[in-house]
């Protein structure tokens, strides 16, 4: 029982520690102090702002290629190992990876007009 209550407490600690270093790091919102620090320029907007609805699709399939590395960089280390199961594997995965991105293409996510 105790240790339930000091992880309860030792939790609340981190989740008030967050919050406190969330607070102490913000962005302000007075325009002046959010001006970089002698860039020579002028901000043309706000340091934190919005990007166009059109890029989200974009990252979403540069994380996916990102993964992608994750998974080879590791297979690279084994297939010699493993042999012509990882091989199989790994075009199993690029095939559907790739089916993905054809998908998206097809549905129209790259467009940008």
């Amino acid at each position: 029982m105790a240790a339930a209550v000091s992880l309860l407490g030792f939790a609340l600690l981190m989740v008030g520690v967050t919050y406190g270093a969330a607070r102490w790091a913000r962005v302000s919102a007075v325009p002046v102090a959010a001006c970089p620090f002698e860039s020579g320029l002028a901000p043309a907007e706000h340091a934190v702002s919005r990007f166009h609805v059109r890029w989200y699709p974009v990252t979403m399939l540069f994380l996916a290629f990102d993964m992608e590395m994750v998974f080879m960089y590791p297979w690279v280390r084994v297939i010699s190992a493993v042999g012509l199961g990882a091989v199989i594997e790994m075009f199993v995965f690029l095939v559907i990876l790739l089916a993905g991105v054809t998908y998206a293409w097809r549905e129209g996510a790259l467009r940008w007009t």
